[in-house]
């Protein structure tokens, strides 16, 4: 059994885009929405944000929007949007490599993601993760309800990282860690080797001062 464990963030750490607002997009789109219904969700999610609204809050609205959806009309959909996305160029090339050696060398990657199951299965299959970890909406009847049960936001990122390293009988001091907002911090920190991903400053900053590994990004790979 291996002795140690890749977590990784996602979005704008393994795929260059925001897969929440990118997919919810898409699946308005398919839905056969009015145009226009993105751009107004969207922006009573930034007001939201704008106005103070913690990002966990933020987090659960966000899944408000897929209430009475079938769990698995959505997870269908969520593959037509990876393929989509894929045409484009979904992914960071960077961190695609560095999972890619972990993978080649027999280490389990574990994705973690305030994303959930339509946009992660897909990238976690692609990229050969054992396991992702997203916010968890609450299934009733094969129907979203419009609430989660934990927004996979902030702190939780950590302390999910801990109990599946615990699961996994693994030392946290030997697993690696990659994240790109300095909302990833909990979970860089629950790690023995953190990777800080592209330019954030506020997370470069902590990573000069703790003397973390970073990884810059070609401009390319910014979208």
């Amino acid at each position: 059994m291996p002795n140690s464990v890749v977590f990784s963030d996602v979005d704008e750490t393994v795929i260059r885009i925001k897969s929440m607002f990118r997919f919810l997009e898409f699946y308005l789109a398919r839905r056969g929405e009015p145009a226009g219904t993105y751009d107004r969700l969207l922006g009573e999610i930034r007001r939201g944000a704008d106005s103070g609204v913690p990002r966990h809050e933020i987090n659960r609205r966000y899944y408000r929007f897929y209430a009475g959806e079938e769990a698995d009309r959505l997870a269908a959909v969520g593959k037509d949007w990876f393929a989509h996305e894929s045409e484009q160029g979904l992914f960071v090339p960077e961190t695609r490599r560095a999972l890619d050696e972990h993978v080649a060398a027999g280490e389990p990657v574990v994705l973690v993601s305030g994303s959930f199951f339509a946009c992660l299965d897909p990238i976690a299959e692609e990229v050969g993760a054992d396991w992702a970890i997203g916010t968890r909406p609450v299934i009733r009847r094969g129907r979203l309800t419009g609430e989660v049960l934990v927004p996979m936001i902030g702190a939780v990122k950590g302390r999910a990282v801990r109990v599946s390293a615990a699961v996994r009988g693994v030392d946290l001091a030997e697993c690696t860690g990659y994240g790109d907002h300095i909302s990833d911090l909990d979970l860089l920190e629950a790690v023995g080797h953190p990777v800080v991903v592209g330019a954030d400053p506020a997370l470069n900053a902590h990573a000069e001062q703790a003397g973390w590994r970073r990884l810059p990004l070609a401009e390319r790979s910014v979208a």
